[in-house]
């Protein structure tokens, strides 16, 4: 278990760090821009304690906000899809899901994709929702948010085959 938690330390620090110092300076044509600190909140365990994962979520979402001064709307993204996730799972998974039995490394192709996307929608839509903040651009938001979503699920699928464990 001791490996476990500095494993999911070392991955909220190399996300966030990877994500400010470098994808959030990627802005291709106004609308690309990946963001894979989510990976953190798509990898965690079913089983981790629901107050806890809340509280990293919104610790998660809050530094990018931090870093990219961007007024919270990336905490309450994190807070959306990180409540919103067993559902997903559920939706997703089914029965393995119900008995605790899902290991997004030992899932097929489809099925790990159909969660990503689905939670790198929500996230998006959240994201670009409070960002713009006004619904005469909703034009806009489903631009930024179709764009991105698919440029953040790409590299999130690859992060996903590259740095899969080989033990699970």
């Amino acid at each position: 278990m001791n490996n476990n938690i500095l494993l999911y330390i070392g991955r909220f620090i190399i996300l966030i760090l990877v994500q400010v110092f470098i994808l959030n300076h990627i802005n291709f044509l106004g609308y690309l821009n990946p963001y894979i600190y989510i990976v953190f909140i798509l990898l965690a365990p079913i089983t981790i304690h629901k107050s806890l994962f809340l509280f990293l979520s919104f610790i998660l979402g809050l530094t990018i906000d931090m870093f990219g001064d961007s007024g919270g709307v990336h905490a309450a993204a994190c807070l959306v899809i990180t409540y919103l996730r067993p559902v997903v799972l559920r939706f997703v998974f089914g029965l393995s899901y119900e008995f605790q039995t899902v290991k997004l490394s030992n899932v097929g192709f489809g099925e790990r994709l159909a969660y990503v996307t689905l939670l790198v929608f929500i996230h998006h839509i959240v994201l670009f929702s409070l960002e713009t903040f006004n619904f005469s651009h909703i034009l806009l938001i489903a631009k930024k948010t179709l764009f991105s979503s698919i440029f953040s699920i790409v590299v999130i699928m690859l992060i996903l085959v590259l740095f899969r464990r080989k033990d699970s």
